[in-house]
């Protein structure tokens, strides 16, 4: 009946020190402890599937090496300017990637990395829309994304 029992008595506890202990208030704060703890069931996410967990330092290498590479790139666009060619956009990168959990690192992973950002993704056309601080070449940072960090995640999560 109760997805957290112990939630549960806590939020009614927390409800009763708030707002004083009348039977209204226990009843009012019952219904809210309840349908609390039952919105929270369902919003709860699957367990992430890791079926090549061993390749997790892998990524965390590469992640850790591109965050580095990245840092020296954008302090160098912010202190000289960029470069002839280079310019901000936007790219849209279709992707494979289904598992939610993978999706979630990949966004992470993305926006971690300095000079770029997952702005977007698009369910029905399975593609992010990331921008770009020095872009020179759509096609590699497409092939960056779907290359080096997408093929991994597919790897260790399907």
């Amino acid at each position: 009946m109760f997805p957290y029992p112990l939630l549960t008595i806590s939020l009614l506890g927390m409800w009763l020190l708030l707002n004083g202990v009348t039977i209204g208030q226990v009843l009012l704060g019952s219904i809210v402890a309840v349908c609390s703890t039952w919105a929270l069931a369902a919003l709860r996410p699957e367990k992430p599937k890791l079926r090549k967990w061993y390749l997790l330092p892998k990524l965390f290498g590469l992640v850790m090496l591109d965050i580095i590479r990245s840092n020296i790139s954008a302090s160098v666009v912010i202190l000289r300017g960029r470069t002839r060619g280079h310019r901000s956009a936007f790219i849209n990168v279709p992707l494979e990637l289904k598992d939610p959990t993978a999706l979630a690192v990949l966004a992470v992973i993305v926006t971690g990395t300095p000079g770029s950002a997952w702005l977007e993704y698009d369910s029905r056309n399975s593609s992010v829309l990331l921008h770009v601080l020095d872009l020179v070449d759509e096609d590699e940072w497409r092939d960056l994304l779907k290359n080096r960090y997408e093929t991994l995640l597919l790897e260790i999560f399907s």
